[in-house]
């Protein structure tokens, strides 16, 4: 496994110092792909332009993100900046790479969650754009060029959180994997039509399973804050570390989301609004 490893931190190493012309590519790259702009660049922009693919992208994002948090307790990945030092692998010839202020999240690293999260919120808006291609273009080259930049974009989030040593390549590749499968499974299942009190209990479920597995795990003997030490005994600088990366912040991100959509969407405003549209 430490050879594997190796291979990743040297492909990090060729994307720093042989493309480093790049660097702001990939920065605005792995800010694109975070996440929480999933929440709030991604979700308000789809439900602009149709309803029901804006509630699927805030969906899948919102279970989606809780299932990466759920993999990264158990498959416990270190992360790049932290186990070059940590392993002692480069004791000999330290690995010339250096970090970023993207580069100190504090969440174990397997599997990548910009790529996992990403990857299947952002399902729905390219089958939705797909759609609307195939019907209004006779070439089939046309009709790829939303596939083609999806999987584009992801590759180019992917070899960011290489380039900022936040993830191994393994770790993209399983986030890359998990999240195309994961929203070709959950955009046509999508709950569209329900009671608010649908939504509240899908938060409290959200809330108390992540709980109840992570107790489970602290009782079984697991140190589920070992990333944590990792990420801000390594980190090149304090203020790098990002505390919104841990664990329980994308679960209240998440609960909240779940909740707050219900609420909207059983609010007076929304009723007159869709009225209106």
């Amino acid at each position: 496994m430490e050879s594997a490893l190796g291979a990743g931190i040297a492909m990090a190493e060729a994307l720093q110092n042989q493309l480093p012309w790049l660097e702001n590519v990939w920065l605005w790259v792995t800010f694109l792909g975070d996440p929480k702009s999933l929440f709030l660049f991604y979700f308000p922009a789809a439900y602009y332009a149709s309803r029901r693919v804006g509630i699927a992208v805030l969906w899948i994002s919102i279970i989606t993100e809780w299932l990466n948090l759920v993999f990264k307790w158990l498959l416990f990945g270190d992360r790049p900046f932290w186990w070059v030092h940590e392993s002692g692998y480069y004791s000999q010839a330290p690995a010339q790479v250096h970090q970023f202020p993207s580069s100190c999240e504090t969440g174990p690293g397997s599997p990548s969650g910009h790529c996992m999260i990403t990857g299947a919120a952002l399902w729905p808006i390219m089958t939705a754009i797909s759609s609307q291609v195939a019907t209004r273009a006779h070439s089939r080259w046309v009709r790829v060029i939303p596939s083609l930049a999806y999987c584009t974009f992801l590759l180019a989030v992917g070899l960011s959180r290489v380039f900022l040593l936040a993830h191994f390549p393994h770790q993209v590749l399983a986030g890359l994997i998990t999240g195309a499968v994961l929203g070709w499974l959950m955009a046509p299942r999508v709950p569209m039509e329900r009671e608010l009190s649908f939504y509240g209990l899908t938060s409290l479920a959200l809330l108390l399973g992540a709980s109840l597995i992570y107790w489970t795990l602290f009782t079984l003997g697991l140190d589920l804050s070992w990333s944590i030490s990792l990420a801000s005994k390594w980190c090149e600088r304090p203020e790098w570390v990002h505390m919104d990366s841990r664990p329980f912040a994308s679960l209240s991100r998440d609960s909240g989301a779940a909740l707050g959509l219900g609420i909207a969407l059983h609010s007076p405003c929304y009723a007159q609004a869709h009225i209106w549209r």
